[in-house]
This record gives structure tokens, sequence and C-alpha cells, in this order.
């Protein structure tokens, strides 16, 4: 079987995702591995059959498809949380990061570990590989023969010992933290919609008019002083007339008019204008209907609802949008993304041209766009293969991971430059993100088995392991008590700080059933990412 896996690595590649992937659905008392079981059945691989290898090219494929998906998708959500929380999150994760240095500091004294044991430690206990990469080229300008050598095969070994409980640290703390805190990630996303872009549920209603206070004012200035945030659908005067409101439109008593939001919101309004009604406007439809349509069309998109101005065009009003299994309601400042399905009412006579303007296209709204998605990956490559000089010597570069995370996410957060459209479709940008991350994590798993067999040492290893062990639960445990007590950061975001690895991630996705931690990771991934580069070098330097 060895000889086999080695003569077709692609073979390997598979079979570990496979296996993993099978494995990674098996849930034990609710809780599942998820797609990080690619990894560990990787490391089994690797460690039976010491001789097999994969490309290093699909680990960076699969890395840059990960991390430039992720940038794309969450660019916007980025910039928006750093303006209103820049100072507070940049200066945790400096907080987190040196408390997780001071820790390899004491390590290395009470447990006597050398400058490469140390910087590998750190490195695997953090996973991240190009700060290790970054000591070896600084070893290797320093130090030749056989003490480059023995620098340099101490700091690798010590970084496959400890990278595996890397990852299931950070699990383990989040598992232990969130049982200790008692978190209820449903409360916890609910109270958080108006901070971050969290999914909603979507209801409607229609409302009987009642209230005497709103006889004769404007919509616009009722939803301003009662702080709505719904958008009204038909309405149906006292003459049994449907049209569609808008903000100008003077309510009457006995009007009925529909309003789309989440219950809450639904539920405010309803109770302040009159009482909800048994009979919905939407079943009249002899001359409004409602249609659900696909966005394909690339002049629209990484466009604003309002800036389309549709009532100048149509009689229309577009109430909501599907994006992935997400419903959300269509603000006026709701950009809208390939693949959106979003639903408007409209007079008939509209419906079709209102179908053509957007699109309606399912093919095209799944394709690629191969110019603009390779040239945002070309550009990220590029910025990663700058090198960076810091005081004291210190140099490193952003690599693959960090160079198109960092053009990803601006490029997230810009959708569009004239008319070339840098988004992705949504469910092009979760097929690629799982892509990637199951090529990496298989690469990983297989290349850190090898090591582990190739370098086997009962002492060495139980050593090793440990200060891994220990400094990864630490480090994740010290970040989400001190975030969620002292910083205040929702513990959803906060599970995305402590993911310094997409298994880790793609556990706090499925733990929470949210895409906050998501946010937390494209959060804290850059500034870590420097952050963790110039540590271990320091940590070399001053215990050398």
């Amino acid at each position: 079987m060895q000889g086999l896996f080695t003569e077709n690595p692609l073979l390997l590649l598979f079979s570990v995702a496979a296996l993993g992937y099978l494995v990674g659905n098996i849930k034990f008392k609710g809780n599942s591995l998820g797609v990080s079981a690619v990894l560990f059945v990787g490391l089994l691989f690797g460690a039976t059959y010491p001789m097999v290898s994969i490309p290093d090219i699909l680990f960076q494929l699969g890395l840059v498809f990960f991390v430039y998906s992720i940038g794309l998708s969450s660019g916007a959500a980025f910039f928006k949380s750093i303006r209103k929380n820049g100072v507070r999150d940049v200066f945790f994760v400096i907080i987190m990061l040196t408390f997780s240095a001071l820790l390899c500091v004491l390590l290395a004294y009470f447990f006597k570990y050398t400058a490469a044991d140390i910087v590998g430690i750190y490195s695997g206990s953090t996973t991240n590989t190009t700060a290790l990469a970054g000591v070896i080229d600084m070893i290797s300008n320093q130090f030749t023969g056989e003490k480059l050598t023995n620098l340099t095969e101490a700091s690798v070994v010590a970084y496959s010992y400890t990278y595996p409980m890397g990852v299931l640290g950070g699990m383990l703390g989040i598992i232990l933290m969130e049982k200790l805190f008692k978190i209820d990630y449903k409360a916890e996303k609910a109270t958080l919609k108006n901070k971050y872009p969290t999914e909603e549920d979507i209801v409607s209603t229609s409302i009987n008019v009642s209230n005497y206070d709103v006889k004769g004012k404007q919509l616009r200035d009722i939803a301003k002083n009662q702080d709505w945030d719904v958008v009204f659908g038909r309405i149906m005067d006292n003459n049994l007339r449907v049209s569609l409101p808008s903000w100008n439109t003077k309510l009457e008593l006995g009007n009925q008019i529909m309003a789309i939001g989440t219950e809450e919101e639904v539920e405010k309004v309803s109770s302040f204008l009159g009482h909800s009604m048994e009979f919905n406007i939407s079943y009249d439809r002899h001359e409004y209907d409602v249609r659900r349509i696909f966005v394909s069309n690339p002049h629209v998109v990484g466009r604003t609802i309002s800036s389309l101005n549709l009532d100048q065009k149509y009689d229309a009003v577009i109430t909501r949008l599907r994006r992935g299994d997400t419903d959300m309601l269509a603000k006026p400042n709701t950009v809208l993304e390939l693949g959106d399905r979003i639903r408007f009412v409209a007079r008939r006579s509209d419906l079709g041209a209102l179908s053509k303007f957007f699109g309606d296209s399912y093919f095209k709204s799944s394709k690629v766009n191969l110019f603009t998605f390779g040239l945002g990956i070309a550009i990220g490559l590029a910025l990663g293969m700058i090198e960076f000089t810091l005081p004291g010597n210190i140099n490193f570069k952003l690599g693959y991971a960090g160079g198109p995370l960092i053009v990803g996410l601006i490029l997230g957060a810009l959708y569009r430059t004239g008319p070339i459209v840098w988004v992705l479709p949504y469910s092009v940008n979760v097929t690629l993100r799982q892509i990637g991350l199951i090529l990496l994590l298989a690469v990983i798993g297989v290349k850190s088995g090898t090591s582990f067999a190739g370098s086997f040492s009962l002492e060495v290893g139980v050593k090793l392991f440990i200060g891994g062990a220990f400094l990864s639960l630490a480090t994740a445990i010290f970040a989400l008590i001190i975030g969620f007590k002292i910083f205040k950061i929702p513990f959803s975001v906060l599970t995305g700080f402590v993911s310094n690895q997409p298994a880790i991630l793609d556990f706090a996705l499925e733990r929470s059933g949210n895409n906050l931690p998501m946010i937390g990771y494209t959060l804290v991934f850059p500034i870590a990412l420097v952050l963790k580069i110039v540590y271990a070098q320091i940590l070399f330097v001053i215990l050398l």
C-alpha cells in the first residue's frame, strides 16, 4: 500500500480527504470534528506510511484558495468592524499574542527547552508555518554546517510534534469556555444583529392602521421616529385599491399595509400602527405579484439597492433577499452580490423587464470570473513576496497566506472597481473555500505524520508535546476569558480570534451556527500573522 501511495500522491490526497470527511461527520454526544478530521486522518496516514508525500504546491494552492475566498466574503464586515471596534480589537490581539510569547519564555526557563525547541513549539502550537520559515531563514543567515543543520532540524521536529495540539488546544479551549460561560449562541446572535451582519429570520404581516396619531403622516417620519428596521410592501387604501407605498406615503385610518422584517420588528410596527390581520394583502395578486429571481447581471453587482433607483423605472419594491441559506431584509444600503436571490413585489407588467434587468440566470450566477479571480490572487501573491524589514533587522514576508488574505479583504470591501466585479458568487466562494481547506489540511496532516515517524523519540516527543499542549490550551483559555470578561467581545467573535488555523475556524463556525467566528478570524489574522513572525524571531534571539 505504501508503494501505491508513494507513486500516486493524488490517490493519497483524495483518500485522506474522503476518509477524513467521513470521520468528520461522525457525531459523539452531539459533537463532531467536521472537516478538521481530514488533518488527523492525514496524520495517521503519514505516520503509518512514512515514505509518502504530497507535493507542496497542493498545500500552497489550498491555502491561497482558502484565505482569498475568506477575504472576499468577509472584507465588508472586516472594515466595518475595524471602524467600530478597531482600537479595542487590535489591542486585544497584541495582548493575546504577547501573553503566548511570554509563556514560551517561562517554558524555556522551567523545562530547559532550547531556543530551537521554543521556536518550533511556538510556531507549531500557534499553527504558523510562516513564523517557522522566518526563523529558519534567519538561522541560515547566521550559521553554517552542523550548527545550521541541528538548529533547523530541532525547530522542525518541535513544530511537527506540537502542530496537532495547536489545533486541538484551540478546539478544547472553545468547548471548555463555552460550557463555563454557559454560552447560548442563538441568543447571542440575536443581540448582535445591529452590530454584526448576522442571519435574520424574516417574516411579514398585514397591519390594519388604527392609531389616530399616525393619521396623515408620512411613512418616512413615522419609521424614523420609531426607529423601525422594516420594509413596507403593498398598501390597500379605504377604496380597496392596492399599490406599493413609498416613504412619502401618508397613512390614513383603515389602511392595510404589509410590513416585512424580523419577527420582533414586525411586532413593534404592528402594535404601534394598529393590529395584525389574518387576511394577508399578498394574497391579492390581481395587479401586483411576487417573484424571486437570481442576481446574475454584473452591472448591478456591488451596488446598493437604493442606487438602482428602481422606483423611477418600475412600479416595484425589493422586500428581501436570500444569500446562501440566509434570508436578509432588503435595506436601501444592502449591497447586491452575484447569486443573491431577491424577492420583490411588482406590477405584473414589469415582471419580465425586472427579470431581464437583474439577469435571473442560475447558470451565470454560479460561474467563476477567471479574470478577476486570477488577477486578485496574482496581486495577493505578489504582495506576499515583498520582504519587509522591521527594527532589529527582522525580515518577514506575508507569504501565501497573508498576501492573498489582505488583498481579498480589500477587494471584498470594494466589491467592484468600475466594470470589474471582484466578489465571487456565494456558492462558488463556499466551494472554493471548502476545496482549499481540505487540500491544505490533508497535506499538513500527511507531512506532520511523516515527521513524527521519521524523528520519533518517546522522551523528546512527550516533552515537546506537553509544552505545545500547555501553550496552546493556556493561550486559548486566556484569550477567551480576557476577551469575553474584560474586553466584552462577543464569544462567537472570540472563537474566530483564537482560530489560528482553518480547522479551528471550521469547528467554531459549526458550533456557533453563524458567521461571526469568520469575522473574528479575518480581524485577527493579518495582525497575528505579522506579530507571530516577529515574536518567533525575538524568542530565538533572546533564548539562544
